[in-house]
């Protein structure tokens, strides 16, 4: 139940971090803009995208916005500055992706341990049920065993999902940071391209 809780939590953030489309779709819009000198439709195509590689873009065309007007800062310092922006706004996007992933790659491994132990327990009813005197019980040997068998199963089919889907969200955290790092450094370029 803890397993598939986290899967759920987790299956839902995520499918909100990756917005109503593509990091990568929305970067061609922002650059298109960016190249048409339209800052302030780059931003609403961020507020349409509602995923964390709209809230970083944004954080960033933001600080690219204002240093457009800024006159005290050369060129590379503006391009600094707006690289630092990004790079603060990920570095708070990121920690809430990866945010209770600890818990399933935990019960991962302890599934299949608490699965075992299960085993042992089952195993232990069955022997003790062969053990008494005379004729054994076949009823409490069989018991002894389904328990172990059912212990079996559950373990290591817990194991089996927690580890698939601890796969599936660090692939789709790892496409997220991707695209993350492409909108940066696609500002970074665009800015260096157009205000010399």
């Amino acid at each position: 139940m803890i397993c598939i809780t986290f899967v759920i939590e987790r299956f839902l953030y995520l499918s909100k971090a990756k917005g109503k489309f593509s990091g990568s779709e929305l970067v061609r819009k922002v650059q298109y803009h960016l190249a048409n000198k339209n800052v302030d439709a780059a931003l609403a195509e961020c507020d349409k995208q509602k995923g964390s590689v709209g809230n970083v873009l944004k954080a960033g065309l933001k600080k690219y916005k204002e240093m457009i007007s800024n006159t005290d800062l050369d060129t590379d310092q503006k391009i600094l500055t707006i690289k630092n922006e990004i790079e603060e706004t990920t570095a708070l996007e990121l920690p809430m992706m990866e945010k209770n992933l600890v818990f399933l790659s935990t019960i991962a491994s302890v599934a299949t341990l608490v699965g075992l132990f299960g085993t042992v327990l089952g195993m232990i009813k069955a022997f003790s049920a062969m053990s008494t005197g005379g004729a054994p019980d076949s009823a409490a040997l069989a018991l002894g065993i389904s328990e172990a068998l059912i212990n079996t199963a559950l373990g290591i089919g817990t194991s089996a999902i927690a580890i698939i889907m601890y796969n599936y969200f660090t692939t789709n955290i790892d496409s997220i940071t991707y695209a993350i790092d492409e909108s940066g450094f696609t500002l970074t370029q665009s800015f260096a391209a157009n205000h010399k």
